[in-house]
């Protein structure tokens, strides 16, 4: 059945190379071959191609967004989108929810990918699989103007009143080190909180720091970009490379996912997408030092 549907979707792949948006640049992207799902045995890719698939997302500028006229907009949506095309997946249903949500919204099939780029920890292990790498970002540590506590390592910031969005990537690395969180559902929350004195330190994604400080040039932090990044929060611990969440059971559909990621990476569909919201070739594979 899979093969049958992989040779009767060859001129939507065609076609959707064809009319692929013009990203930065107006360049051509070559997308060398389709991912192959002939031996996973399940329908999960085969029924988004026939019916079309639910993404889940938060919203968290500049990862994923909404626009003007409240369409998704940002990295990881141009990234899925260009994934989907390839796929020849046409009908996609966006579902915005918490970032707590995105996971159980998955497991119950509200959704069928966490389209809001997601980390591999330990415990998401467990319960759902992830797609191939689509891209990279790391881990800052954000004080109060000045460093008034004086921080100058993650291991000081046990006792503290540290932010950090529920169920994050950062939420879960500090509590493995013995860090008692204050829980935001929304970075802007937690970085305003910091930005008024109600907050001693905030993990954050650095792109999200990095959107915020562009929005508010007044504002009263500081990013500590020259504190060493602890290797276990890159490795293992929630900052390694950006992928896309998928049910365990659905392996053709995260065969096809894999697959289309590595081909618009190679092709340099995802650079074109980085470097048209400010990013650079840096924020493709993994670096354990900020610049």
């Amino acid at each position: 059945m899979l093969r049958s549907l992989r040779t009767a979707t060859a001129a939507s792949f065609a076609l959707a190379l064809a009319v692929w948006p013009a990203l930065a640049q107006e360049q051509n992207f070559y997308v060398e071959m389709k991912p192959d799902v002939a031996n996973c045995g399940d329908p999960s890719y085969e029924n988004a191609v026939k019916n079309g698939i639910s993404l889940g997302f938060n919203v968290n500028p500049p990862e994923v967004y909404q626009d003007a006229n409240k369409q998704p907009t940002g990295i990881d949506w141009d990234i899925n989108k260009a994934v989907l095309d390839v796929l020849g997946i046409k009908k996609i249903n966006v579902v915005w929810m918490p970032w707590e949500s995105v996971i159980p919204a998955l497991l119950s099939r509200r959704i069928d990918v966490i389209g809001a780029d997601i980390h591999v920890t330990p415990e998401r292990m467990k319960v759902i699989s992830f797609s191939g790498p689509a891209w990279w970002y790391g881990p800052v540590l954000i004080v109060q103007k000045g460093n008034p506590l004086n921080i100058t390592s993650y291991d000081q910031l046990k006792g503290k009143r540290v932010g950090a969005i529920t169920g994050a990537a950062a939420d879960l690395y500090l509590h493995r080190i013995g860090v008692q969180t204050t829980e935001f559902k929304q970075e802007v929350d937690e970085l305003q909180s910091l930005n008024q004195g109600r907050l001693d330190a905030v993990l954050e994604d650095d792109v999200v720091y990095r959107q915020f400080d562009k929005e508010n040039p007044n504002n009263n932090l500081d990013p500590l970009w020259s504190i060493p990044v602890p290797t276990n929060i890159i490795q293992g611990g929630g900052y390694g490379m950006a992928r896309f969440g998928i049910r365990k059971e659905d392996c053709s559909l995260r065969a096809a996912y894999t697959g289309a990621l590595a081909e618009i990476r190679a092709s340099g569909v995802v650079s074109s997408i980085l470097k048209k919201y400010g990013l650079s070739d840096r924020n493709l594979v993994m670096f354990t030092l900020h610049p």
